[in-house]
């Protein structure tokens, strides 16, 4: 049986955490940028614009996306806290285990929400009651932004408490994840379109520990 040479284990992790969170930052990125095209926000938005064929395939392409964006963001979880291992913090990695699937169960369920209101559209493409439009869409939206990306919030900034603590995570990454936490506990539920940001740091994210786990597996190489 061949033997694994030094650091041979370890940089797998890394490179499956950066593959993965980059994968669910394009998918939750689309999954948010569909609904906000699909299903918009505001109170002068009438059920009679849902009838709009184009709206409706928006929506079902959003809905399409969200469960594979949500086993690629519970993968991300898993491979993170494999990589950080015994040296984790196990108050932090608890916050940061039970946020992720805290938001990840929001996010399903503002997407099942989503689809409540493209259910109660006639198959004839009439309308939906103004009743049944209101609830629906102001239900997925609470779900998303209320909830869902206010757990977004506790995971990014338990994950940044950690590569702080351990030093894995360069010092900007750190204050841009505190300041991406603050922005989605405050701001997201508020100004549409601030929940992009959630993506937009776990692409960072994502990208960084990949590179890291190429520029340690390259180091690892020259020395064999």
């Amino acid at each position: 049986m061949q033997s694994k040479g030094p650091g041979q284990e370890p940089l797998q992790t890394p490179r499956a955490a950066g593959l993965a969170g980059v994968v669910f930052a394009l998918l939750l990125a689309a999954a948010i940028v569909l609904i906000r095209l699909g299903i918009p926000e505001g109170s002068a938005v009438t059920a009679q614009g849902f009838t709009d064929s184009g709206r409706r395939r928006a929506v079902q392409a959003a809905l399409a996306l969200v469960p594979f964006a949500g086993i690629f963001f519970l993968w991300f979880i898993g491979a993170v806290r494999a990589h950080v291992g015994a040296a984790e913090d196990k108050f932090l990695a608890t916050v940061l285990l039970g946020s992720g699937l805290v938001f990840t169960a929001t996010m399903f369920g503002a997407a099942a929400a989503a689809d409540a209101v493209l259910a109660v559209a006639h198959p004839s493409g009439s309308a939906p009651e103004l009743s049944a439009w209101d609830f629906g869409r102001h239900f997925a939206y609470t779900m998303m932004t209320g909830y869902a990306m206010r757990m977004a919030a506790v995971f990014v900034s338990s994950m940044s408490a950690i590569g702080h603590r351990l030093g894995v995570l360069p010092r900007w990454l750190t204050v841009l994840g505190f300041l991406i936490a603050l922005t989605l506990l405050f701001v997201s539920p508020k100004i549409p379109w601030s929940e992009l940001v959630f993506p937009a740091w776990s692409l960072v994210l994502g990208v960084h520990v990949l590179a890291a786990g190429l520029r340690a597996g390259s180091r690892t190489a020259t020395s064999v």
